[in-house]
């Protein structure tokens, strides 16, 4: 499973997903997208099984267009958190 983060400046155009966007992010294999902003960057959390992460630049194009500035960043470390085996206190 890929997973990609883009980071790109947004002005009174900010980016969408609508339907010809979603459609390109699930033939890319993109499977679950999250779209974040403040009042002057975007970032769009892309993530899916059948997602390939050399093709993260189309898959951002597909809902942020074709920006100047966009950062794409790809995952370190991926994992899950669990208290399971701590006590009470979080200790072992």
């Amino acid at each position: 499973m890929a997973m990609v983060i883009a980071l790109f400046p947004v002005h009174d155009d900010g980016p969408v997903l609508d339907s010809a966007g979603l459609k390109e992010l699930a033939e890319l294999g993109v499977t679950h997208a999250a779209l974040f902003r403040d009042a002057t960057v975007a970032g769009l959390v892309l993530e899916g099984w059948a997602f390939a992460a050399r093709d993260a630049q189309k898959a951002v194009r597909a809902v942020a267009g074709r920006r100047e500035g966009v950062r794409t960043l790809q995952p370190l470390v991926q994992m899950a958190v669990s208290s399971a085996g701590c006590g009470g206190d979080g200790s072992e």
